[in-house]
């Protein structure tokens, strides 16, 4: 109960500090979730740049591919080598790739206050608030879903005390999803969303107010 009291009040914290108009737009919230993935140069928060973005909305239990948002962005400085083998975009693929306050711009709209989810979410959002607060005035107010918590809570129950391997590729395979190439942000936004469609069928989803 203090957990969720704690969380409330720092969405509230949040949302009194958005300046407008994102403070409106961040309240609206129809109740579906959004499916997000970010591409960047670095592990490392404080180094990453952001490369691409995507997103996709869950309606109850239908996945909006067909409406899903993507957007490629300029880094401020060419990828090196490794991450072009990582992520196959070479520095030519970014000549029509939107500067990266257009781009969060573009995704604050499709995303509103709706809940996020995706793998490994944390380190996804501490990116987008990096460049995200100088433009809103604070972090992201949204809730959020962690797949792999949710992934873990299902294993354990079958098998309790027992390590729990959430790597990428084992969620996927034992879920029963189809294994689509990784490190593409709509991919893996795909990807992380039918792993959430997948474990809310076994019982293991969030409510439609989750807390992050």
């Amino acid at each position: 109960m203090h957990g969720r009291l704690w969380q409330t009040g720092r969405r509230l914290w949040r949302m009194r500090r958005l300046r407008e108009p994102y403070r409106a737009l961040f309240s609206e919230d129809d109740g579906s979730l959004v499916s997000i993935d970010c591409e960047t140069t670095s592990l490392k928060v404080k180094d990453a740049e952001i490369l691409s973005i995507a997103a996709v909305r869950i309606e109850g239990r239908r996945l909006r591919v067909k409406d899903a948002f993507f957007a490629l962005v300029k880094p401020r400085q060419a990828p090196d080598h490794q991450n072009v083998r990582v992520h196959g975009l070479r520095p030519c693929d970014f000549s029509e790739g939107l500067p990266c306050e257009e781009a969060l711009e573009n995704l604050f709209q499709f995303i509103g206050g709706r809940t996020l989810l995706g793998y490994y979410l944390q380190y996804d959002l501490a990116v987008l608030n990096k460049y995200a607060r100088p433009v809103l005035g604070a972090a992201l107010p949204n809730y959020g879903i962690e797949v792999s918590g949710h992934y873990y809570d299902w294993r354990f129950a079958d098998y309790p005390g027992a390590y729990i391997d959430l790597r990428w590729e084992t969620m996927a395979k034992n879920l029963h999803i189809p294994a689509l190439p990784r490190h593409d942000a709509l991919n893996d936004a795909i990807t992380a969303a039918m792993m959430y469609l997948a474990l809310e069928s076994r019982g293991y989803g969030a409510p439609r107010t989750p807390f992050p």
